[in-house]
């Protein structure tokens, strides 16, 4: 399994360059028969998710849940888990409060552990309080996880003025409906 993690404050321009490196790089993946794991929100999730599904690799998305039951996203990331959704073939609940940061990374850390690369989306900051790429980076290389880091030339940070354009509903190559995605529960 291969999944993303980076900056969340990325700028509309560099979240559009990284669709197509993240998807290029992705193919081989896809070729290999892995799949792509992504924790819902907006931005890079929604890129990676994006560039998973041209790339032909299997997405699976994470949501929050609190007793087995999806827990509610803010404004935000709703609309960006709605789109993963329609592109992932495979939905898992994790227990964690999405509205608490720690609750987040301790999600994002367990995530990584069974994952065999890491795409990091970094330019090399450190984390601060707000950002935790730089600590989610070392908490992978330390459990062995494979890291790969981003930082295309004119990338930058910024707010978030648009997304890329949204993908039609996800279809096979012959023209029909995707599979129905399989929706998993984890402790």
């Amino acid at each position: 399994m291969i999944a993303v993690v980076g900056h969340p404050d990325l700028s509309a321009p560099t979240l559009a360059l990284l669709e197509e490196e993240l998807r290029s790089r992705l193919s081989g993946f896809a070729r290999e028969g892995g799949a792509g794991l992504v924790r819902a929100g907006k931005g890079l999730p929604v890129v990676f998710g994006r560039a998973a599904r041209k790339a032909g690799l299997a997405l699976v998305t994470v949501l929050p849940s609190r007793n087995g039951v999806p827990a509610e996203l803010g404004e935000p990331d709703r609309k960006a888990a709605g789109e993963l959704l329609l592109l992932s073939e495979q939905v898992r609940l994790v227990e964690y409060d999405p509205g608490d940061r720690g609750a987040c990374v301790t999600a994002d850390e367990r995530l990584l552990r069974h994952c065999g690369r890491v795409l990091a989306v970094w330019d090399g900051s450190p984390s601060n309080g707000r950002d935790v790429t730089a600590h989610l980076v070392a908490y992978a290389r330390s459990h062995g996880v494979d890291v790969e880091v981003l930082w295309p030339t004119g990338a930058a940070h910024g707010p978030l003025r648009g997304e890329p354009s949204r993908l039609p509903a996800p279809r096979r190559p012959d023209g029909t409906p995707a599979p129905a995605r399989r929706i998993v529960r984890e402790g």
